[in-house]
């Protein structure tokens, strides 16, 4: 059960109800401290709309934060919005197989990005000097940061998530049901 109260646009005042123009639980709950949100938009936002990174790298690279951190609302959420930046099924499948220390069928790009996800979620000073040099092969210093600090950001959020005990909207539970996260199954460290 979540422990922030979700609100409603309605339960707010005229200034502050734009901020659930997407009213999903993560919002409903953020918005009980409208200025936050509004911090917390503008970034994402940006993530979303202007990164140089490449939208399928970036939604992959989240992806691979949810799937980690076993966050169900950032995997679903994701998995969705994925699919409307041009990923396939295989793209998201392919991210149990190289958390798992497989090779999957997805270009060296992807993978490199993966891993510069995985390692990151793993701790604050876990990014290998390997890792960095293969995502720094195929990436542009301006998408290179984005990348970086795109997974840092989703890193909060999966937080922010799991603490205040954020729930899956129904709409979102199909994604789930398709893609399930592992239960028993541990990330592989790299």
């Amino acid at each position: 059960m979540n422990r922030l109260p979700y609100r409603d646009a309605a339960d707010l005042p005229p200034e502050d109800q734009a901020l659930l123009v997407r009213p999903v639980n993560l919002y409903r709950a953020m918005v009980n401290s409208p200025g936050m949100t509004r911090a917390f938009l503008g970034l994402a936002h940006h993530i979303r709309h202007h990164s140089a990174l490449d939208a399928r790298l970036r939604e992959l690279a989240i992806l691979q934060v949810g799937w980690v951190t076993r966050s169900p609302y950032e995997w679903s959420h994701h998995v969705a919005i994925g699919r409307d930046f041009g990923l396939t099924d295989e793209d998201i499948g392919a991210i149990a197989v190289e958390s798992r220390g497989g090779t999957s069928g997805l270009e060296p790009a992807a993978r490199a990005v993966l891993r510069v996800a995985r390692e990151m979620v793993a701790g604050a000073d876990t990014l290998s000097d390997a890792t960095f040099a293969a995502a720094a092969a195929h990436l542009d210093q301006a998408s290179l940061t984005d990348l970086l600090v795109i997974v840092a950001f989703y890193c909060g959020v999966v937080r922010f998530l799991g603490a205040a005990r954020i729930g899956v909207e129904d709409s979102y539970q199909p994604c789930l049901d398709e893609f399930p996260l592992p239960v028993d199954e541990q990330p592989e460290k790299n």
